[in-house]
């Protein structure tokens, strides 16, 4: 999911600045996920209670284990989803900075007049995004679906062309 964000407007008039934050996709919000662990415990309680009564009570435990294993299994997602990306545009400096789900983060700077924005198509594959600059790349927004990377793409190729036009020049 791509969310630009606009900074207030420059008391100068000024454009303000380009600033995106890029975050994983995340379908089951905390009530969707309190539904889904109830209905699955409802249906694993009833399904162990059944075989309780047929008399083949261990199969209780194991029902139990996978309500345990489920739960787990989407805490760690829920974690792994607290990463994200920031792209920030200054006349000076195009930093992106990619904040892991630990909290440590990591920041590359380019020059906005050489970094290029790339999308490399891949065949059966998702697309990569990237910035190249002075035979350096990063990737960055793997997270993102294809059509979010080209528009995103779009939406920063657009910044850096109006980033580097000289000042009072209009573009069309």
């Amino acid at each position: 999911m791509t969310e630009t964000l606009a900074p207030p407007q420059d008391p100068n008039g000024k454009e303000p600045p380009f600033r995106a934050v890029l975050t994983p996709h995340r379908s089951l919000g905390p009530r969707g996920f309190l539904i889904f662990m109830l209905a699955v415990s409802a249906i694993s309680f009833g399904t162990g209670l059944m075989f309780f009564l047929m008399g083949a009570w261990p199969i209780m435990g194991f029902m139990g284990l996978d309500v345990l294993l489920i739960y787990i299994a989407f805490r760690i997602n829920f974690r792994a989803l607290r990463l994200y990306e920031t792209v920030d545009l200054t006349p000076e400096a195009l930093t992106v900075t990619r904040v892991a789900p630990d909290g440590k983060e990591q920041s590359w700077h380019f020059n906005p007049y050489w970094v290029r924005v790339c999308v490399d198509e891949r065949v059966g594959r998702s697309s990569v995004l990237s910035l190249a600059s002075h035979g350096k790349r990063l990737v960055f927004g793997a997270f993102l679906t294809d059509p979010e990377r080209e528009d995103f793409a779009a939406a920063l190729e657009d910044a850096l062309r109006r980033s580097r036009a000289p000042e009072g020049t209009a573009l069309a």
